[in-house]
């Protein structure tokens, strides 16, 4: 308080002069760098106040904070668009993926610019350097032998003549019984499912009764890194700022053993798999969508890579 009470007799005068980055904001040596994002909101839905209260707003008031302090801020966001939530959501407007995407990219930016959200750039998901990470990235998994091939028993529409992605299928939870749970989680208990396991399943979209067929897919091998991850944690948790929460997420996977992770899906609306055999499939959008915060931040600034690969600064 005493320090407070000397420093406001002193008047503006004495405050630092603020700091202006140049266009676009890079890292910049000597300088504090402060990269943020906030959570990618999903584009199928116009945002409301418990999404901004959620992530955008808390993220906004460290980003205002950093820059007051002086510090090279850089804050980006964007909409996350692939995924069967667009697909589902454009089914039910009669629209297209792409048209439901155009559309509430728009709804979103505009209402975090009437919020006065800082973002220094918001963009999207949907975009061609999307694709170019994103493939680039699973390349350099392949190479390093960190991708494993499996077939699936997957459910299988007659009436639409598709395998369908998790969220286009309903059924009772195998855990806890309850009847609205997603092909991929159930909302009640939390757990994780396989589609297959669900109880009494319906196709989402024309509720008929699907059956199980093999279809071929990939997998990230999390196993393999089992090994490395769990002293890379260790070091994390004692020099980084987990929550509690994150924290014992993290330690109940290790506890129960790394699986496989399947990282394709039989959809059409995502980024394209560059791997003959599997050129019919796209990501799963949780392989895709953390990309986003790097191809995002590569179409503010052609020099993205001074943010995402600088752990100098």
């Amino acid at each position: 308080i005493e320090a407070a009470a000397a420093a406001w007799a002193l008047g503006a005068e004495s405050l630092p002069k603020p700091w202006h980055p140049q266009q676009p904001v890079l890292p910049v040596e000597g300088m504090r760098n402060v990269l943020i994002t906030s959570a990618l909101p999903y584009v199928n839905n116009v945002p409301h106040l418990g999404n901004i209260i959620g992530c955008v707003l808390s993220a906004d008031t460290f980003a205002r904070y950093c820059r007051l302090r002086g510090w090279n801020t850089l804050f980006v966001c964007g909409t996350d668009e692939y995924g069967t939530a667009t697909e589902t959501k454009a089914v039910a407007e009669g629209l297209t993926p792409q048209q439901i995407c155009d559309k509430y990219h728009a709804l979103h930016a505009n209402i975090y610019r009437w919020f006065h959200i800082s973002f220094d750039f918001f963009g999207r998901t949907t975009t061609p350097l999307q694709t170019t990470i994103a493939q680039d990235i699973f390349q350099r998994l392949l190479e390093r032998g960190f991708l494993l091939q499996d077939t699936v028993e997957q459910l299988y529409c007659q009436r639409c003549q598709q395998f369908l992605a998790d969220r286009f299928v309903e059924g009772t939870c195998p855990f806890c019984g309850y009847q609205e749970a997603r092909g991929d989680q159930c909302d009640k208990c939390g757990k994780l499912i396989n589609a297959v396991e669900l109880k009494h399943p319906q196709c989402k979209l024309c509720r008929a009764v699907p059956v199980v067929k093999p279809t071929q897919h990939l997998f990230l091998d999390l196993p393999k890194l089992e090994e490395r991850l769990e002293p890379w944690l260790e070091r994390s948790w004692a020099e980084g700022h987990w929550t509690g929460n994150a924290r014992n997420i993290t330690r109940s996977w290790l506890r129960d053993g790394l699986r496989p992770r399947c990282i394709t899906r039989d959809l059409k609306w995502g980024t394209p798999v560059p791997l003959d055999g599997f050129r019919d499939k796209v990501f799963y959008v949780w392989f895709d969508a953390p990309i986003g915060y790097l191809s995002i931040t590569a179409n503010y600034t052609e020099h993205w890579e001074r943010w995402w690969k600088n752990p100098q600064q």
